[in-house]
Parts: C-alpha cells; sequence; structure tokens
C-alpha cells in the first residue's frame, strides 16, 4: 500500500501504571473485557505475543514493524487506556483531574529513554488533540516545552513533534510568539484537519471551490504559515468514510490532498484499523474511516488508496530534482505527455513516472515533454501538445487557482481542463463549480427545469427501457440543458423525443430524434411542440398519478382570465 510509518497510540499509564504494564498479560487482558474469541483468534495468528506482559507486547509490535522496515511515531494519545476524544474527557487539557503536567512529563521522559536505542522509532508526539474549555495558548506554553525538553533529555535523536489546541487544529498562537527550547534541528509541529472540523456537512453546502480556498486560507493561518518559517508541519490526523457516499468527505479530500501535495507534507491518515476488538463497549466495531477492510486483508477502498498514493512520495528535499509536477488530487495521479501516437497528447500517469510540466501562471502557457497545449476548439476533445507557434494560453479559475481554462478560439467559450474517466486522457469540458451558487456544489451553473406548481424539478427516468422524464427534488435532479433558439431540452446526455398523442410521456432519445420545443406564451414556461401526425399543438404537462411529464393540449393560451395554466409551467433555471 505504500505505507512507510506507523502513528502508534499509547495511554500515559503504560508507563506510569506499572501493574497494568508489567503485571497484565495480553490474555488476561482481553478476558478481562469478555473478549474470548479474540484470544482464540490471537493464539491462532500471534501466539508469541498471547502471554506477554502488556509493555513487552508493545515492544513486539515496535520490533516487528521494525524488522519490516517500518518507521513508528510513538503518539502519547491519552492518560488511561480507551476512546478518545470529546471536550469533556478528564484528560483533555493540561490541569484536568486525569492529566498532571509533572505526571506526564515523566511518563514521557520514561518513554523515551526505554527507546533510545530502537532505530526505527523517529519521533515521540506528546499529546494527541489538546482540547476542553482551558485549551489556551498559556498553559500550551507553560507546560508543552517542558514535555519537549523531556524527550530530547532521554532521547536525543528522536524528533519531538508538538500538537496545538482545538483538537490540534489550531498552532496560530505561535505567529507572535514563540517559546524557547534547548534543541530546534528536530523540532515538529502537527495539526489535524477532517471535514467536520470545517462544520458539518459544510462542504456539501458550499460551493466546492470557493469553500475549498477559504479552508486551505484558514488551515495555513491556523499552522500551515509554521512551514513559511522552516519549521516541518506533520498532518497526523486526516481521513472520510469509506464506506458510504460520504459528499462532504470526498470533496474535503481532494482539496486536502492538493494542499498537501503542494506543500509536501509528511502525514498519517487516520486510520489503518479494519475494526477495532472493542470500542466504546461495542464489540468489533467497524472503523468507516479505516483503509482495510474489516477482515484485516482487504483494502476498503482501492479509490481512496489510489488518491493518496499521489502524495506518498516526496517531491523535493535532499537527493531529489526539484520536478514540476501537475497534480490532479481526485485521482492522485499527475499529468504527462502520451507520444504513443502520431499527435501527441496528455493523460494521468503515477507521479513518479509522469513527465515534469512547467506552467508560469503570468503567461499562462503549460509545457510537457518540450511541448505545450494546444487546446482544443470542441468539448470533450482531448488536449493536443504541439510547438510554440500554436501555444493556447491557460488562465487559473476559481478561488482554488487549480481550474486550467482557455477560451475557443470559434466561440470564445470558456472550457477547463478535465479528466476522461476511460482512458484518463485530458480533455476539454466546460468548467465546473465556478460559481458562486452553494445549493450545487460540485456543479458549474446546473441548469434546472423548474416546476413552480410543485417546487420539483425535471430529471430523467432511466428506470425502464425507454427513458422518460419526471419530477424530483431539484436537489437531486439532473441537470437540463434548453437553448431557446435551438429548442432542443436535454437531460442526462439525452435529448426530448415529443410523443404524438395526447397523454402520453415525453420519451428521451439520441440526437437523430430531438424534437424541438418551443416557449409558448407570454410566461416563457409553456414547452410546446407539433406532433408529426396532424401538427397539432401540445404542451409539457405533468400526470399527478407519478409525476411523469406527459404531452397534453396547451392550457391558457388565449384571453380566458379564468384559465390556470400552472402545471404546464417549466422555469429554465
Amino acid at each position: 500500500m505504500g505505507f512507510n510509518c506507523v502513528r502508534l497510540t499509547w495511554p500515559l499509564d503504560l508507563m506510569t501504571n506499572d501493574t497494568l504494564a508489567l503485571k497484565v498479560t495480553v490474555k488476561q487482558s482481553f478476558e478481562r473485557l469478555n473478549l474470548f474469541d479474540d484470544v482464540l483468534g490471537i493464539q491462532t495468528h500471534n501466539p508469541k505475543i498471547l502471554n506477554l506482559p502488556i509493555f513487552n507486547a508493545f515492544l513486539e509490535v515496535v520490533s516487528n514493524l521494525g524488522q519490516n522496515g517500518v518507521m513508528v511515531i510513538l503518539d502519547n494519545h491519552l492518560t488511561t487506556p480507551g476512546w478518545c476524544c470529546s471536550d469533556n474527557d478528564l484528560d483533555a487539557f493540561f490541569e484536568y483531574p486525569n492529566f498532571d503536567p509533572a505526571v506526564w512529563a515523566k511518563g514521557l521522559s520514561k518513554m523515551a529513554s526505554l527507546f533510545r536505542n530502537v532505530t526505527n522509532v523517529v519521533g515521540m508526539s506528546l499529546r494527541n488533540e489538546p482540547r476542553g474549555t482551558r485549551d489556551y495558548p498559556n498553559l500550551w506554553f507553560k507546560y508543552m516545552p517542558k514535555g519537549g525538553e523531556a524527550v530530547h533529555a532521554a532521547n536525543p535523536d528522536v524528533l519531538v513533534i508538538l500538537s496545538g489546541i482545538d483538537y490540534d487544529t489550531n498552532l496560530s498562537f505561535l505567529r507572535d510568539r514563540f517559546f524557547n527550547v534547548s534543541f530546534t534541528d528536530k523540532l515538529v509541529f502537527e495539526q489535524h484537519w477532517y471535514s467536520f472540523s470545517d462544520g458539518r456537512d459544510s462542504w456539501e453546502k458550499h460551493n466546492s471551490n470557493d469553500f475549498c480556498a477559504k479552508i486551505i486560507e484558514k488551515v495555513t493561518h491556523n499552522g500551515g504559515f509554521l512551514i513559511g518559517r522552516g519549521f516541518p508541519l506533520f498532518l497526523t490526523e486526516f481521513g472520510a468514510n469509506l464506506r458510504s457516499g460520504d459528499v462532504s468527505g470526498n470533496r474535503y479530500m481532494n482539496c486536502l490532498v492538493a494542499w498537501a501535495a503542494e506543500n509536501d507534507l509528511d502525514w498519517a491518515v487516520w486510520a489503518l484499523t479494519g475494526d477495532y476488538y472493542l470500542r466504546t463497549g461495542q464489540k468489533h466495531m467497524v472503523e468507516t474511516f479505516g483503509v482495510l477492510a474489516p477482515n484485516w486483508k482487504d483494502v476498503a477502498n482501492s479509490t481512496y488508496l489510489q488518491k493518496l498514493s499521489g502524495i506518498q512520495l516526496p517531491v523535493r528535499g535532499p537527493g531529489l530534482q526539484s520536478k514540476k509536477l501537475l497534480f490532479h488530487p481526485t485521482t492522485g495521479l499527475c499529468v504527462t505527455s502520451n507520444l504513443s501516437n502520431n499527435s501527441p497528447t496528455l493523460r494521468l500517469e503515477q507521479c513518479r513516472k509522469a513527465e515534469p510540466s512547467t506552467f508560469n501562471p503570468s503567461e499562462g502557457i503549460l509545457w510537457s515533454n518540450k511541448m505545450c497545449v494546444e487546446a482544443p476548439d470542441a468539448v470533450g476533445q482531448k488536449v493536443k501538445l504541439g510547438v510554440d507557434t500554436k501555444c493556447s494560453k491557460l488562465g487559473q479559475t476559481s478561488a482554488t487557482h487549480m481550474h486550467l481554462s482557455f477560451k475557443t478560439t470559434s466561440n470564445g467559450s470558456l472550457l477547463c481542463l478535465d479528466v476522461d474517466e476511460r482512458d484518463n486522457s485530458i480533455v476539454a469540458n466546460p468548467c465546473k463549480c465556478l460559481t458562486m451558487d452553494a445549493s450545487w456544489p460540485g456543479l458549474q451553473s446546473k441548469k434546472l427545469l423548474f416546476h413552480p406548481t410543485t417546487g420539483l424539478c425535471v430529471t430523467s427516468n432511466l428506470s425502464n427501457n425507454s427513458p422518460t422524464l419526471r419530477l424530483e427534488q431539484c436537489r437531486k435532479a439532473e441537470p437540463s440543458t434548453f437553448n431557446p433558439s435551438e429548442g432542443i431540452l436535454w437531460s442526462n446526455k439525452l435529448c426530448v423525443e415529443a410523443p404524438n398523442a395526447v397523454g402520453q410521456k415525453v420519451k428521451l432519445g439520441a440526437g437523430t430524434k430531438c424534437s424541438k420545443l418551443g416557449q409558448t406564451s407570454a410566461t416563457h414556461m409553456h414547452l410546446s411542440f407539433k406532433t408529426t401526425s396532424n401538427d397539432s399543438f401540445l404542451c409539457f404537462d405533468v400526470d399527478e398519478r407519478d409525476n411523469s411529464i406527459v404531452a397534453n393540449p396547451c392550457k391558457c393560451l388565449t384571453m380566458d382570465a379564468s384559465c390556470d395554466p400552472a402545471s404546464q409551467w417549466f422555469k429554465v433555471l
């Protein structure tokens, strides 16, 4: 899977409670929790650790990781064994009932000393997610340096990793105030970022471009600024629900991966875990953010793992050539030239195999393999590479600066570089998400056919062999496209085929059978057509029995004031 480090959590009790650490075996610990089936599983798969004291088993895990070339970050996660975290935890912050700073510093010192000569232990994270009603900077400045000095004195080689406040989302208090320690060349700061850190479901409620730019600005203000000051920033927790349609999580991950790639961050994803022996009283709870499936063998979501692969390899640093890459956060791949045919194009490739790309925003020219981009003139066409005389000027459209756009020479329409999922080639498509419309994140100017009487919108119905139209909640409806001058109504890449008789459902078909519609009446909300059988005039209407779109005689086109046309009103949004 490409991972080379484990952030291994441990409770402070492991260093301060010898009875727990040295006198309770793994077997006894599991049996006390009534996990007898799991005892049998350990006996089968890891018999070596079953009768070891808990700390000795911890040592064995670290040793085994080292034997397999995996580095370890020892993360003091909490005081007593359990699940973390909430504001009301008794060990949430310094001077809480279960968080004695002096005991904590001694525990850190002891842990650092015990692993002093263990070469694969490369860092120690002093405390996970400080939080609560007292997580103000003064206490942080009072105690966090003492923990760092305790680790450094016991183990001069190990990295000292400091977390911020507010669940480790905020290090902004270091902007104007810093602390003095006896070491600086091994000081690392860590930061956490989840989609819910930005407000529950916020990524669904806002335009993806605008919100990503806004949140990156916040994350940079809260911790990212340290990179510019020469300090390493370690993104030690992030992740998304891999087992459901997590819309917010998917959008946030694309934004995060782009930011991590741009800053060449080291990171630790939450979590490898497939499931837990016991979590908050529930046995074998599935970790929905887990990279592994509950069987601990299969990958839970291969697309997610592919996305992470794009930020697994460093792109700059000692011994690395300054290789500029054009990164695609959604796939975790990079843009490279495709020279396999007579007309060179662009496609996605694993970043470690991709050709360098050069883009200067002030010039707007994208170079790959000593050739420049020649933007196509039509939607869906592949982006070609050519010589200087035909270079197209690209702009970084949208608040994120991640859209590369250009205007076509034929009609001046704005298109953006996009990915054809069939072959990972780079193509030109209408730019998405450039509007401020928060209702339709992920779509640029999502055109809808609105039915005022019901408050619903027209969408395609593909549930049978002959696709038709029906009404649906607008937030769920497919986009519709209607150009009054052409008179063609498109939905889900299919066009309307008007029926030939009253009451029949309106069907969708291919381009050769498209019916021409007119916006009849002064409101422009009647969509009408002539039948091919007898040239009678019919309009779109709604069958109230199933909300399907049907053809009926047009209502209220006369001066009759008693007529109510509302069922036949459709408004293009």
